[in-house]
This record gives C-alpha cells, structure tokens and sequence, in this order.
C-alpha cells in the first residue's frame, strides 16, 4: 500500500480507472460471441482492475470491500460452463451445442439471447476466481 502523504489524488484516479476497466471488460464480455472478446478477456481485465485496487488499498482493506470467495467463484464458474454442455447433450445434440432466440426486453427492445452467453459467463467466473485465487495466494505466502 502506498503510504505517502499525498496519496489521496491517486486513490480517486485508480478507482476512475477501475471503473473505466470493469465497464470496458463487461462490454468485451457481452460482445465476444460475435465479436473479439468473450468471458476470457473479460475476466482477465476484471482480475486486473482487481488487483490494482488490492494494490493501492490493501489487502484488509478490500477483503472487507470485496468480500468474495474466489476459490467458491472458480468452481462456480466451471461447474456453468461445463454444464452449458452437458444440457446439449442431455436434450441429444453435440457437447457445446450452441442455441439462440431473440427475445422482447422492456428497455432493449429485440435481444438475442445464446447458450454461448451462458458459457462465457462460466469462463468470466472461472478466469476471475483461479487469477485472483492465485494471486493472493501468492501474497499472502509472502507476508
């Protein structure tokens, strides 16, 4: 943690950045099964804005601002993105089957709604708990 006097300035900036970084890292998560992106990149920009703020507030400081359960959160995540498709399977239809419809939503209007949605997420949880397991693993080792 970063002990200077005049360290208030950069504490508004790196939560600015942060904010900026999720938002942008949501936008890559929803966009990636038409376009680059996905629940990979998505969850590796959300591990890093994560960390940055570990970094600059300390760890006591954000277990008690974010009190998650990475380790929970990996196994969450894979258990959905394995089980995206092993619901293909089961209805018969091959592993990672994917599936689409478009659907009414009040403020969007017309939505496409897929599976591979549902499997991105299973990946975004997945890459966000086993990094930020793994990092702080590795400092909590250290200290």
């Amino acid at each position: 943690m970063i002990n200077q006097p005049n360290d208030m300035m950069f504490r508004v900036f790196i939560r600015l950045i942060a904010i900026i970084v999720v938002t942008f890292s949501i936008y890559l998560f929803f966009s990636g099964h038409n376009a680059p992106g996905g629940g990979f990149i998505g969850g590796l920009m959300t591990a890093i804005a994560i960390l940055v703020m570990y970094l600059v507030f300390g760890t006591k400081t954000m277990n008690a601002a974010l009190p998650f359960n990475y380790p929970y959160m990996m196994s969450i995540g894979l258990l959905v993105a394995a089980g995206t498709g092993i619901i293909s399977v089961a209805f018969g239809y091959p592993y990672l089957k994917q599936f689409f419809d478009y659907f009414q939503i009040p403020i969007f209007g017309e939505v496409e709604l897929t599976t591979a949605l549902i499997f991105d997420l299973g990946v975004y949880l997945l890459v966000v708990g086993s990094a930020m397991t793994f990092i702080l693993s590795i400092v909590e080792d250290d200290s």
